[in-house]
């Protein structure tokens, strides 16, 4: 078998963070989500794992290399162009327009293929899922996850019968005119023959287009209802709560890094914290090198990232700081995400630096020092 994951897109629903970082890179405990992914198909003995990419597409490439370092390989199809200035433009095709490509190329798809969405966290018993595949001669399977009724315009919508054979799908539809709540996870099964359907040399989509034409086509697709944890990363407050569950280890088999240093608190290399006045309840991760003067609160869940430093006289509550990080003395920051010049809170309201009035935050890297004035 062998696997695709889905990183091309340019993660609108997750800026700020994705203004510098692609949707799969975003970290979870400080390791990116797609290196979970690809942990999680070497476990199940997938060995050959093609990637798509576009925005920001050096930095995933950069960081997993050839895969080596996976016990897996991995290739990339890049999506977009050099225009005539010199100048690289993301373009995606797709999800579905992204596996054609791959497959024009070279006929990668040989095999039966798992393709997986590269911004979710998942343990789906993958052998079980592909032995349901086989034995129902599927050309096509979707994993789903039942969702409340209220949550079903987040998602594209698979209706079925009793055998699971599905009858339509529904991408993001309205409460009141959705047909089902078995939500599609963005993990699917293909056999080779499902690529042929695909249009070559056209942004085509798996959900709203690849599907219904399977669908409408009569073929034999089928959803496969599973239990398993399933966490996805779809907007900037998704990944606030994503990180405040596995922080509170409601998400099996992530563990909190560096070393527990008191109880709830754990740090990385080399952080230095001045306990007069200070209260930490946690759980809470605070970065190597990080600073944490007198007087500070902080309260979990919270993840202060490497190099940060929190200012005397500081609050902090259940928050996420990337790394470099200054919350200036005095400040009081509360169920917030700081990621460089900007800040967003739970409900997604944005600020910038230049636009912030009095900034809460800023760079925690030492600026160069005066030059010592010569005194003749």
């Amino acid at each position: 078998m062998k696997a695709m994951i889905l990183a091309a897109g340019k993660g609108t629903r997750v800026r700020p963070l994705t203004y510098d970082l692609p949707k799969p890179m975003i970290p979870i405990l400080g390791k990116p989500v797609m290196a979970y992914l690809v942990e999680y198909l070497a476990s199940y003995g997938v060995r050959e794992i093609m990637v798509n990419v576009s925005h920001l597409h050096h930095k995933i490439e950069e960081f997993f290399g050839d895969g080596s370092q996976y016990g897996v390989q991995i290739g990339y199809s890049f999506e977009g162009y050099v225009n005539d200035f010199g100048e690289v433009t993301a373009e995606p095709l797709g999800s579905a327009g992204g596996i054609k490509k791959i497959q024009q190329f070279g006929q990668f798809f040989d095999d039966t293929v798992i393709v997986i969405c590269g911004d979710a966290l998942i343990d789906l018993d993958l052998s079980s899922a592909l032995f349901e595949h086989k034995q129902k001669g599927a050309l096509a399977s979707v994993i789903t996850k039942e969702v409340p009724w209220d949550k079903v315009d987040n998602y594209g919508v698979v209706v079925m019968d009793q055998e699971g054979r599905v009858q339509s799908f529904q991408e993001k539809p309205k409460q009141d005119e959705a047909l089902s709540n078995f939500a599609s996870t963005g993990i699917y099964i293909f056999e080779p023959e499902v690529i042929d359907l695909i249009p070559a040399d056209t942004v085509f989509d798996i959900g709203s287009e690849l599907f219904p034409l399977m669908a409408k086509k009569g073929l034999p697709f089928y959803a496969q209802q599973r239990f398993f944890n399933w966490t996805d990363i779809g907007s900037v407050t998704d990944f606030w709560s994503v990180l405040q569950n596995v922080m509170q280890g409601q998400v099996a088999q992530l563990e909190m890094p560096g070393r527990q240093i008191a109880e709830g608190v754990w740090a990385g290399l080399n952080t230095s914290i001045d306990w007069e006045g200070t209260t930490i309840e946690g759980p809470v991760y605070i970065g190597s090198g990080c600073r944490i003067d007198a007087g500070c609160k902080i309260v979990g869940p919270t993840w202060i990232g490497h190099g940060s430093h929190i200012c005397s006289d500081t609050q902090v509550v259940r928050s996420v700081l990337f790394e470099y990080t200054r919350i200036l003395g005095g400040a009081r920051l509360d169920e917030a995400i700081v990621f460089k010049q900007y800040s967003v809170n739970r409900a997604g309201d944005m600020r910038r630096l230049p636009e912030a009035g009095v900034p809460d935050w800023g760079d925690a890297r030492d600026r160069l020092p005066e030059p010592a004035i010569e005194v003749s």
